[in-house]
């Protein structure tokens, strides 16, 4: 999931912006979430601090004593290197600023009354096209429908597979979530190919992010989750790692 965070100082504004964000990220799908709407520089700085490939709605004219928004846009740029920054403002042409910032904003918001929220809202349409063909060979990522969202999976962040509670589904573990689709780890299994392991009947474990196994008691550990090890998935760990187990 994508996070968007916005600051802007005019409370009218800033509410304007974030219900159109909203209603678009829940009418089309996306898969998006506004996770911070500030007041203040440091306050995003803050709820933003782990983000990695972020969206940023920033004000140019923040009335804060340490930042402007080319000051913000430049410090969340050395934070979160691939993030994406738009820019509000009351002023039509602001281009030449991000240049002389070093920085590389993706459009620019002019604050017009009634029409800030549905600009914020077209602009977040472009992005997501333009996210979405930006994106990494298909071959390394995995897409899942969870509901009525489609997500798109970067393989590298994924954990293991395992069987779920309800028949016919399964659940997807990266580091920081897990995922319920439709599917079997059957189907997986010949999908994603040597990347992953079926390490058990109710496991599908990616390889290289195997931490430990333990054969005694017929266990593995993934990023400190605990899966299952059966004697055929101990047979096949063996061959995948030339015996060495």
């Amino acid at each position: 999931m994508i996070g968007i965070y916005l600051c802007d100082d005019e409370e009218d504004v800033r509410r304007q912006i974030q219900i159109a964000l909203e209603w678009k990220i829940f009418v089309e799908n996306y898969d998006m979430k506004v996770m911070c709407s500030a007041a203040n520089a440091q306050e995003l700085l803050d709820a933003a601090e782990s983000e990695k490939c972020g969206i940023y709605f920033l004000d140019v004219e923040l009335k804060d004593e340490r930042w402007d928004g080319f000051q913000l846009g430049r410090e969340l740029r050395r934070r979160d290197p691939h993030g994406t920054l738009v820019y509000i403002t009351s002023y039509g042409d602001l281009a030449w600023r991000t240049f002389q910032y070093h920085l590389e904003a993706f459009d620019y918001i002019v604050k017009q009354p009634e029409q800030v929220g549905s600009s914020a809202a077209r602009c977040l349409e472009d992005m997501h096209t333009h996210l979405l063909a930006r994106r990494q060979d298909p071959a390394e990522m995995f897409t899942l429908r969870t509901g009525d969202v489609v997500r798109h999976v970067p393989l590298r962040d994924i954990l293991f597979f395992e069987t779920a509670p309800v028949p016919h589904h399964v659940l997807l573990h990266t580091s920081s979530s897990r995922m319920d689709f439709l599917s079997s780890l059957n189907e997986l299994e010949t999908q994603l190919g040597d990347r992953f392991v079926r390490t058990h009947r109710a496991y599908l474990v990616a390889a290289d992010k195997i931490e430990a196994v333990d054969l005694k008691h017929n266990k593995l550990w993934v990023s400190g989750y605990a899966c299952l090890l059966s004697r055929t998935g101990k047979a096949l760990l063996r061959k995948k790692t030339g015996g060495n187990l």
